[in-house]
């Protein structure tokens, strides 16, 4: 039986959804949100079965609001569609807040290899985390890169940034509001043959990321 929704940002990355989609659980039913893709994306969507969002404006937010936007079930679950993770591993965090455990149940990635999280990104995210962690009591040690809530109640959340902030303000307005936060370890793989990623491929990616991050901090 579905009970949760499944939205993946992407943008460009048809390869890794054919072999991503096949090894989502039944549990889920899967938005892919097409943000700008050049490639074949949106076909290897649908033709595995997913719910297919197009979302012109670029950036990271624009893509997962418009995908919360396009669920029908009372859970919502996000992750980057690159391959990098196990979707099998939301099934603990599902379980996190359909148990009443959580209101936000988050997933702190361990790499399976060395090479998976390069150093500047890897840097980027700890000083991001530190930060919040000092500034506003944040638990979890990593920004959320795979997430799971009830979905209205994050649209009551009113996240507003549509770049990649919007994991980072999604965490602090969830703080303030008293959320409560459970975080699992997930495996963190090499993203799927013949994808890059678009914030740490590359240092200036992960320079533009962190400005999006502390643009939403401040």
């Amino acid at each position: 039986m579905t009970v949760c929704d499944l939205v993946l940002p992407c943008k460009d990355e048809g390869p890794a959804l054919a072999a991503l989609l096949p090894r989502v659980p039944d549990q889920l039913a899967v938005v892919v949100v097409d943000n700008g893709s050049l490639d074949d994306t949106a076909e290897v969507a649908r033709r595995l079965g997913a719910t297919v969002v197009r979302e012109d404006r670029p950036g990271y937010g624009a893509a997962v609001h418009a995908g919360v936007l396009a669920a029908t079930h009372d859970l919502v679950a996000v992750m980057d569609g690159d391959g990098s993770f196990d979707p099998a591993e939301l099934l603990a965090l599902i379980d996190d807040v359909a148990s009443g455990r959580a209101d936000l149940a988050v997933g702190r990635r361990r790499p399976v290899t060395r090479g998976v999280w390069p150093w500047h990104a890897r840097a980027g995210n700890a000083l991001i985390v530190a930060w919040l962690r000092r500034r506003i009591a944040m638990t979890p040690h990593d920004i959320a890169p795979m997430r799971v809530c009830r979905r209205q109640a994050l649209l009551d959340l009113d996240v507003q940034d549509r770049r990649f902030g919007y994991p980072v303000e999604l965490i602090s307005k969830a703080t303030d509001a008293g959320w409560r936060v459970t975080e699992r370890d997930v495996s963190y793989h090499p993203r799927a043959e013949g994808t890059r990623s678009k914030v740490s491929g590359t240092v200036l990616g992960t320079v533009r990321t962190a400005r999006d991050f502390w643009r939403v901090l401040a």
